[in-house]
């Protein structure tokens, strides 16, 4: 294969890679890139497909078949050399060709963009914020209040409407005096204060009571969705028909009932309630200290600056894997593009946002793992196959083939980084 490969660093994460291919690999090549000419070839004397090599050398040529000998041949050589010298390529590289003499080994170079170099600072014993995990009386009352409110009747009122409340409404609007499309409704329910309608609109209506008829004066939006109607002005003739008010249920035993049926008192329900914002509190913590402890490590440790491939690299994997998400929920992208009236365009954005540091984590990550000597072991790939075929609700051989040992192994190791510099952070 490549006889000899060594790598030569130029800028900061650029370099040059030369290699031989050596006279074996290139007899090879030959014998490949001969296989395929000779289909196609003519010769007087000889069936298609039948000239003997010696015939093409002599009437062609050994050169005219080494551009495709050396395609044949490239990708393992370059491989190779990538493997004998150690580095990382990110980028795919740029070829050139020293020298082809015959007879002799052919010269190769590379031009490769690769990783950047990391020098770690402290990534252990990090000072993180202190987490709060109490549950206070406060924070199980205040969720006693939300489900009080998602169990709320509406009521007739007597008086005039306020934010909060719900108008029962027919309305017609006009635009210079004309009527426009999507412009009227009768016996329309609608919450004040919700914002669901063009801004000033529902301001219009508190104060309103009941069998009130209203002009309500509003401007659409500049950037409304109607490009007809945009930043014009409009009045919507408006018939108040009803005012409701939200009533809220009694906090007592039947009330924890309606809302769980696993609770027989309001006493249990606090209980469970207590118990659910524990966890989540914990978690919530858990996660803080997990960002905050890896974020300082990053920011501890010096990287060199991160090449633009690498960045390209990552937002082309989170979108597909976003993409892959939601295929798998059974939606098709140019449906998620339409439903959140955005473009691939806007998607590549917004995972751009951030691209770099989360390329110099997975750096941090990968140096320090590389520095501890985190090597998983047989039985944690295992027990990392059993948990990804559980998560995709997936055959493990199935997850076996897809993932390599080394895909597995990365992954494992990461974690133990992770949990290496999460486990040693200490709260202040």
């Amino acid at each position: 294969m490549s006889a000899k490969a060594e790598f030569t660093k130029k800028e900061k994460n650029t370099g040059e890679l030369k290699f031989e291919i050596d006279q074996d690999t290139i007899k090879k090549g030959l014998d490949t890139a001969f296989d395929r000419v000779k289909k196609n070839l003519n010769v007087p004397g000889f069936r298609k497909g039948r000239v003997p090599r010696q015939i093409f050398n002599r009437m062609y040529g050994e050169e005219a078949l080494y551009e495709d000998a050396l395609n044949a041949v490239l990708p393992e050589a370059y491989d190779k050399a990538v493997s004998d010298t150690a580095v990382e390529p990110v980028d795919q590289p740029q070829i050139s060709v020293e020298s082809m003499e015959k007879g002799k080994p052919w010269a190769i170079s590379a031009t490769i963009t690769v990783k950047p170099e990391v020098k770690l600072g402290d990534y252990t014993g990090l000072e993180v914020k202190k987490q709060k995990r109490n549950v206070m009386k406060t924070d199980v009352e205040a969720r006693l209040a939300e489900l009080q409110k998602q169990q709320a009747e509406l009521v007739l009122k007597d008086g005039k409407a306020e934010n909060g409340d719900t108008v029962v409404i027919d309305y017609v609007g006009t635009v210079d005096g004309k009527e426009f499309d999507g412009g009227s409704a009768q016996n329309y329910s609608l919450e004040l204060g919700s914002g669901s309608f063009i801004p000033g609109f529902e301001d219009e209506l508190v104060g309103h009571s009941a069998d009130e008829d209203v002009d309500v004066n509003v401007t659409f939006p500049e950037d409304y969705q109607a490009k007809d109607l945009a930043g014009k002005k409009a009045i919507f003739k408006t018939k108040i028909h009803e005012v409701k008010t939200k009533e809220l249920p009694e906090l007592d035993d039947d009330f924890a009932k309606d809302v769980d049926e696993d609770v027989d008192t309001l006493d249990a329900l606090k209980k469970k309630i207590h118990d659910e914002l524990k966890d989540q509190k914990k978690q919530t913590a858990e996660e803080n200290i997990q960002e905050e402890a890896i974020s300082a490590a990053v920011k501890n440790a010096k990287i060199d600056e991160v090449p633009q491939a690498m960045i390209d690299t990552e937002v082309s994997n989170q979108m597909n894997q976003y993409l892959s998400n939601l295929r798998r929920q059974g939606i098709d992208p140019k449906l998620y593009y339409q439903m959140t009236g955005t473009t691939e365009d806007d998607l590549k954005k917004q995972f751009s946002n951030d691209a770099e540091e989360r390329v110099k984590t997975d750096l941090v990550i990968e140096a320090i793992v590389a520095k501890e000597n985190i090597k998983p072991t047989e039985d944690e790939i295992k027990d990392e196959v059993k948990s990804l075929a559980d998560e995709y609700n997936m055959d493990e051989k199935a997850v076996r083939n897809a993932l390599t040992d080394d895909m597995l192994a990365h992954d494992i190791s990461a974690k133990k980084a992770i949990e290496l510099i999460v486990d040693s952070a200490v709260e202040k």
